[in-house]
């Protein structure tokens, strides 16, 4: 038995609870009624598309920038919401999340083509842990069932509200949390690893196999060489 079943069977033995994203929390949508003008000359931040797409975890070491006016009416995002973007071309790709999990000390906010998710009861999960559950198959394949489209596929929120996740005790949530990490960590060595041997492999390629260049300055040579013994 594993920590972790170690873990469940301890504290929950009547096995981990499941309920909606619609019993947990609410959906917020991002900036509205902005112009290209807005995000020529902008004031604050916001998270485009492709961070949330390319990031489990929202990068927020960014130079994207909104203009905001004081009073006005826009959803920021907070610390531990789930961010999602609202379409894609394919099914599967729809609807790929993000996770705010550094508290920061300035507005910011979401670009208009996706949605974000907030729990009422944020004690509930760690950040860490929804940036990887977000991510997990069993929930990215209820996630691509609530998109609908023909060229172009959009989430249904009334069907993301449907959408079942696990609660797990916290002691349990960063147990995988650190073996995930862990796991992360390993794979960005290893893709490390492997991009500096493609590059060694790539520069020893290049070196063996260019035969008519070495041929090229070999004959050079021997010309240099013939045109050397005639003068003597």
């Amino acid at each position: 038995m594993s920590k972790i079943e170690k873990l469940i069977a301890e504290i929950c033995s009547n096995g981990v609870k499941f309920k909606t994203l619609g019993e947990l929390g609410d959906f917020y949508g991002g900036l509205s009624g902005k112009s290209k003008e807005d995000f020529s000359n902008g004031n604050a931040k916001f998270i485009t598309y492709m961070n949330i797409f390319s990031n489990i975890s929202v990068n927020t070491d960014i130079d994207n920038f909104v203009k905001v006016e004081k009073g006005e009416r826009q959803n920021e995002i907070e610390y531990g919401d789930v961010l999602f973007t609202g379409s894609s071309e394919t099914p599967n790709e729809c609807g790929m999340s993000s996770v705010l999990i550094k508290k920061i000390d300035e507005p910011l906010y979401l670009n208009s083509f996706c949605f974000g998710f907030r729990l009422n009861d944020k004690k509930l999960f760690l950040p860490e842990f929804l940036k990887y559950l977000f991510r997990d198959e069993q929930v990215r394949k209820q996630i691509a069932k609530t998109a609908s489209g023909v060229t172009r596929f959009n989430i249904s929120k009334k069907r993301f509200a449907k959408i079942q996740i696990p609660i797990p005790p916290i002691a349990v949530q960063e147990e995988i949390v650190k073996i995930l990490n862990k796991f992360t960590e390993l794979e960005a060595e290893l893709e490390a690893e492997l991009e500096a041997r493609k590059k060694q492999y790539d520069y020893y390629r290049t070196e063996l196999l260019t035969f008519n260049e070495r041929e090229r300055e070999r004959e050079r040579e021997r010309e240099r060489e013939s045109k050397m013994g005639d003068v003597e």
